[in-house]
């Protein structure tokens, strides 16, 4: 069954997968826009789940995201960035688990799912750590205040697995365009906002071309929520 992407006021769906460099940059740009606006508890973020591995057919390739950080992160340095520094066994095959608990965690709150979402890209991103790992992610939820049992629980009895499948399906569709895409209570959405981007070469061998970037965008993002 398709996640129908109902937007509730004062929410922001965003649909995206943690190991999309360009999402990592567009939920950062967010935090950013809603703390400079004080809107932070005016508006939320109901996170949804774009998982590369399952609409390409296999997990996303190490060079593939090596080849994205350098550019990336001239864009959005304060996202937090490096190269993978951890052994080469301990880069993540699946990012599913960690998609996983950011559902889990919407029973905590919005913001408990947020806060949880932000600390797995960081540790993905910026820290080269293995977010596929249960540990990792159980690590991340108690670093992010989520109650860490509860997401340990909802991980052994796949409380939260029929979710991630109906988004996956939704993502699947012409629907969703890309990661990261935003919906808005007003029926409107946008995706991959502020970025126009191309690829030189083949994802894993080239590198991403970025024609232009906005990110005063965001601001408008949130004012859009906010109303």
């Amino acid at each position: 069954m398709q996640d129908p992407i109902d937007v509730t006021p004062g929410t922001i769906v965003v649909y995206s997968d943690i190991w999309c460099s360009f999402a990592h940059i567009a939920v950062h740009r967010l935090h950013e826009a809603r703390r400079r606006a004080r809107l932070d508890e005016q508006v939320r973020f109901d996170h949804r789940a774009f998982p590369l591995e399952l609409l390409n057919g296999g997990p996303s390739p190490r060079s593939g995201t090596d080849s994205e950080v350098g550019r990336m992160a001239s864009m959005e340095p304060g996202a937090g960035w490096q190269l993978w520094q951890s052994p080469d066994w301990l880069y993540p095959t699946t990012t599913l688990p960690a998609l996983e608990a950011v559902q889990a965690a919407k029973a905590q709150g919005l913001d408990a799912s947020e806060r949880l979402d932000l600390a797995l890209r960081k540790a993905f991103w910026a820290e080269s750590r293995c977010v596929g790992d249960r540990a990792v992610i159980l690590d991340c939820a108690k670093a992010a205040g989520v109650d860490a049992a509860h997401i340990a629980e909802a991980l052994d009895d796949g409380r939260a697995r029929r979710t991630l499948s109906d988004q996956a399906e939704t993502a699947a569709t012409d629907r969703v365009n890309c990661s990261p895409h935003l919906f808005f209570a007003d029926g409107g959405d946008v995706a991959n906002p502020g970025i126009e981007v191309g690829w030189a070469g083949d994802y894993g061998v080239g590198w991403p071309e970025v024609a232009s970037d906005d990110p005063s965008v965001y601001d408008a993002i949130i004012r859009r929520a906010a109303a």
